[in-house]
């Protein structure tokens, strides 16, 4: 085969090239991604447009000056290489002769399910009727990468028909079929299998379970949680959903209770590490008459027993003019996580006392320092300067000298820049790379806003 003429050779462009080498789909693209697939007929057709693609290969094959050339392809087996190239030509003659060819080549299929949404009919006639031939006899890779195709391009003027083609034939696969795609890279064809699996009744509980908790997309994980609630089986279904690593899955379970009649056992959550795990639990425990509010402060008025989340479920449901003075009596709590829940809850309250909240950045627990930060980024140009550069100086913790300077930042100080470069070569190690990120994010913006810096003039001589 002849070579391309390229001037550089970008990463799609790449895809092509090893294509006309002869090399196998798999090996000339990420045959999973389904952008992969509309990318190649795109580059092809551009390709060959502007002349960048040499006539041979499949071309030369089909005889572009001989109309009754193109009949060959019925009858000479063209390799994978050159049957996709074919597919994705700008002559719609060629594209629709390679179809006749693409019935028993499961590696071509996704361009089969490109040319459905063709936008010449004979064509897209065509590749409709081999992908409804086709998929019913497909395997396990053919079928995981048409399938995410079928459904990217299903918003294109054509493209409806073979998303539907692609849903028909779902609703009457064997399980064994479908169940490979639960765990498919591409979301969407994720969402389609484990709807199609659902609507047909073929995942249990514990599987249902193991979906909702392992699926990082929140549209599979709240649908697998509704679904395995839906199922029955509450005992151990509710215990796996509670236990889950996930808020979002934690909270259907706790929703759950509610459906149980198990309302008691929300009470645990209350104090929950998620805020919408907690707001959960209180909504349960409400239905059943309990008060959520008279719980926090029960909670909290004990500083011996008080649970280290309390303080901030307070602030949450809380009364500002009733609850605040709790909250400001619990920043100074011996135990960590109950002062940095305590400092949440006033930031909660929106609470403006920056004298008050101003020495709670020298705490010695990383989260207290957060907490305020984050309670006083709201007013960091009412902050004293000084007395953030002091809190940026060596002799300070590294959590307190990090939050200072984002402080300097958010002040927009003069002296934060200077400080900040300062710090780039700090000993230790954690000031360092979080003074060099905060640099580099700040140069990036401004780079961004204002375009690429200007390129100095030489200088005349003389």
């Amino acid at each position: 085969m002849s070579s391309l003429m390229w001037d550089e050779e970008p990463p799609r462009e790449a895809a092509i090239r090893r294509l006309r080498r002869g090399h196998r789909l798999a090996r000339a693209l990420e045959t999973w991604r389904p952008e992969a697939w509309t990318h190649l007929d795109e580059d092809v057709r551009g390709a060959v447009r502007r002349g960048r693609l040499r006539p041979g290969g499949w071309q030369g094959m089909l005889g572009r000056e001989h109309p009754a050339g193109l009949r060959a392809l019925l009858f000479r087996h063209p390799t994978e290489a050159e049957l996709a190239l074919a597919l994705c030509d700008p002559d719609g003659r060629i594209r629709e002769a390679a179809l006749a060819q693409a019935a028993d080549r499961p590696a071509v299929l996704p361009l089969v399910a490109v040319r459905a949404a063709d936008w010449a009919a004979p064509v897209r006639d065509r590749a409709r009727a081999v992908l409804a031939a086709a998929l019913p006899t497909a395997d396990a890779a053919a079928l995981a990468a048409t399938a995410p195709v079928l459904l990217l391009i299903r918003g294109r003027l054509h493209g409806g028909a073979g998303a539907a083609l692609l849903e028909e034939w779902l609703r009457g696969a064997p399980a064994d079929r479908l169940t490979p795609l639960f765990l498919h890279r591409d979301r969407a064809t994720r969402r389609l299998a484990l709807r199609t699996a659902m609507d047909r009744r073929l995942i249990e509980p514990p599987e249902l379970v193991r979906l909702a908790t392992a699926d990082p997309d929140p549209a599979v994980a709240d649908a697998a949680a509704g679904a395995a609630i839906a199922a029955g089986r509450q005992d151990g279904t509710l215990g796996l959903l509670l236990g889950a690593r996930t808020g979002r899955i934690r909270a259907a379970g706790v929703t759950a209770l509610h459906r149980a009649g198990r309302h008691a056992q929300a009470e645990p959550y209350l104090y929950d590490r998620s805020a919408m795990v907690r707001a959960c639990a209180r909504w349960v425990l409400r239905q059943d008459g309990a008060d959520p509010l008279a719980r926090y402060r029960a909670a909290c008025a004990d500083p011996e027993t008080v649970h280290g989340r309390a303080p901030l479920g307070l602030a949450e449901c809380g009364q500002r003019s009733v609850d605040l003075p709790v909250l400001w009596a619990l920043t100074g709590h011996p135990r960590p996580l109950v002062r940095s829940s305590a400092v949440a809850g006033l930031r909660a309250f929106e609470v403006a006392d920056h004298a008050r909240l101003f020495p709670l950045l020298q705490d010695s627990a990383p989260g207290v320092v957060r907490e305020a930060a984050r309670a006083l980024a709201p007013w960091a140009d009412q902050l004293p300067e000084n007395e953030l550069l002091g809190l940026t100086g060596p002799d300070r913790p590294p959590h307190v000298r990090t939050r200072a300077l984002r402080l300097l930042r958010d002040r927009g100080s003069f002296a934060y820049e200077e400080t900040a470069r300062r710090l780039t070569e700090d000993p230790d190690p954690v000031v360092r790379q979080q003074a060099r990120r905060m640099l580099g994010r700040r140069e990036r913006l401004a780079t961004s806003l204002d375009g690429p810096p200007a390129v100095p003039l030489p200088r005349s001589g003389g």
